[in-house]
């Protein structure tokens, strides 16, 4: 019996990721994440990142991972609120970067290739999304 809801998640393989159903395993069916955009399951959309691109967003969330930790600590210390209060704005620019940087990838890939492809829906959904970044 199939279920109504069914729940995907990836795999490593050594070619890639493979998005599969959890009803479908042990590994019987599987969707090459570099085929395709979209789950046909869940909906959920997916952008394959070159190594270079993965290595500079994950090292920013790190930076800011490490300052929140700071926080954490300062505030268990019961540090000066100033003191705090500067960390977090370093947190905050650390975050900005990430965004800025994750933009730049979205706009010169995906945002690139619909235009290219002819679908001007992007530029709504871009448009959306820095509405909602400069709030």
């Amino acid at each position: 019996m199939k279920n109504e809801f069914p729940f995907c998640f990836l795999t490593y393989t050594p070619t890639g990721y493979i998005m599969q159903l959890w009803e479908d395993t042990p590994w019987g069916y599987g969707v090459n994440m570099s085929e395709m955009k979209e789950c046909p399951h869940c909906g959920t959309r997916h952008k394959e990142r070159t190594a270079e691109e993965q290595k500079k967003l994950l090292v920013r969330l790190k930076k800011a991972e490490g300052q929140i930790r700071g926080i954490e600590k300062m505030v268990e210390e019961n540090i000066y609120c100033p003191d705090i209060l500067i960390q977090v704005s370093a947190v905050t620019s650390a975050l900005n970067s990430f965004n800025k940087e994750l933009l730049a990838c979205h706009i010169r890939g995906c945002v690139a290739e619909d235009i290219r492809e002819g679908n001007d829906e992007t530029i709504d959904e871009l448009v959306s999304v820095l509405q909602k970044l400069m709030k």
